[in-house]
């Protein structure tokens, strides 16, 4: 049964921006250790989102952060994904595949940067856009937000968790689908999670589970349906995400308080992931991840099954909570190299099983990167979207009335320079 929305949750409901915008009395008593009572009661969290916004749910214009307090974010954000990937270079040593798939991912990044500087440039100035929203007390417990244009009811949200081979995910990667999404009328909430080597995979899910649980309670203050939230995640993130709810599912199935309930959940996106970390240890060896570093990252072999949702599914233990799980819809390319299809394969069988409601969709030739970067940049038709938004509106007609002569999505990034990245891709 879950608890009632924690207080230390809605203490830190707040942008790192919008604690230098308040004043010292008001910033001290907006964190765990200052104040009279340490901790903010839900009315003045209300109140502080009051004054952000007007009312039409539209920010106010003396919330608007300025250029050098934008510029100054992103630097410290890039700093420390600078330093952590130098640091992280230190522990792998110099190793002849690891110097070529960084080499490839310079010239992949290049290739698409048209695109990204477009999408980086919305991110970083648009109104609807509520970025390092703080949703738990450890590094890299932020959060993003994509709010429609429109405020007038509840919206849908998606919860996604990015990827990034559990050690260069950052809340950012998901911004072009977030704000592709917005559009359509649905709240997306990009949840950053330490990455290795400032965490290993139980801290990742951890983070995963607590942004998730941020989202469940508050939501509704940003205009949010608390009842219609789907979780996704790609890639190393649909691993996490996976994960975390299938532990969610097991402590519940045990009667413990928990501070978000399953039920909130109407279904799981799961794009391009891995869920078999038995089966993927050889593969991402080969591929450059070598094992001493993923046996590091998952805590060691012997924590595989723990982080193997496919694996924990046939326990007889666990398999008997899987009642409580949502329809899950897993997305994968069959011409993906970095994770085969056959993981999601695998994981949909397993899930089906178990008895849960479960459903695969291959895209014929699609890699790795296409599903999630080169067809969103190329504009026009994109399937997946398409299925994603087809089904958060499954139930709303007029939704999806709008989405039916919704204008063609421009594009951002020539088709040259897209088939190039696509060669060079280290993905």
């Amino acid at each position: 049964m879950a608890s009632p929305p924690a207080t230390q949750n809605l203490d830190r409901f707040r942008t790192v921006s919008e604690i230098e915008e308040v004043g010292p009395a008001e910033s001290e008593g907006m964190t765990l250790t200052h104040g009279v009572n340490g901790l903010a009661s839900a009315e003045q969290i209300r109140r502080r989102v009051s004054r952000k916004f007007s009312v039409d749910g539209k920010p106010r214009i003396c919330r608007q952060q300025s250029f050098g307090r934008d510029i100054g974010h992103a630097a410290a954000e890039t700093y420390l994904i600078t330093r952590l990937s130098f640091k992280l270079l230190r522990y792998l040593g110099v190793g002849y595949r690891w110097i070529t798939r960084l080499l490839a991912l310079a010239c992949y990044a290049m290739l698409l940067m048209p695109g990204f500087l477009q999408v980086a440039y919305l991110y970083f100035f648009s109104s609807n856009v509520r970025r390092s929203i703080v949703y738990g007390d450890q590094p890299r417990n932020r959060l993003d937000l994509y709010l429609p244009e429109h405020n007038d009811s509840p919206k849908p949200v998606v919860v996604f968790v990015t990827g990034g081979a559990w050690i260069i995910g950052y809340k950012a990667w998901g911004s072009l689908l977030g704000l592709q999404l917005a559009e359509r009328e649905v709240i997306v909430a990009c949840v950053d999670y330490r990455n290795f080597p400032q965490g290993t995979i139980s801290d990742m899910v951890r983070d995963a589970s607590q942004g998730i649980s941020f989202i469940c309670n508050n939501i509704s203050a940003f205009g949010g349906d608390p009842n219609r939230i789907y979780l996704m995640g790609q890639s190393a993130g649909a691993h996490i995400a996976a994960c975390a709810l299938l532990e969610q599912a097991v402590q519940e199935s045990r009667g413990e308080t928990v501070s978000w309930s399953i039920s909130q959940i109407k279904a799981y996106f799961g794009l391009s992931g891995g869920y078999n970390l038995f089966n993927l240890v050889d593969h991402f060896h080969n591929r450059g991840l070598y094992r001493s570093i993923f046996l590091s990252i998952m805590e060691g072999e012997e924590s595989f099954e723990q982080f193997s949702p496919e694996v924990r599914l046939k326990d007889p233990s666990v398999r008997k909570v899987a009642s409580l799980l949502p329809p899950v819809i897993l997305f994968h390319g069959t011409a993906d190299y970095s994770i085969p299809s056959d993981a999601s394969k695998t994981f949909v069988d397993a899930l089906r099983a178990a008895g849960v409601q479960a459903e695969l969709i291959l895209y014929s030739g699609k890699t790795h990167t296409d599903l999630f970067l080169q067809d969103p940049l190329r504009g026009g038709k994109d399937e997946l979207f398409d299925q994603i938004v087809s089904v958060i509106h499954a139930n709303e007609g007029e939704a999806l009335a709008r989405d039916a002569v919704a204008p063609r999505r421009k594009r951002l990034v020539p088709e040259l320079l897209l088939k190039l990245a696509r060669e060079v891709s280290p993905f």
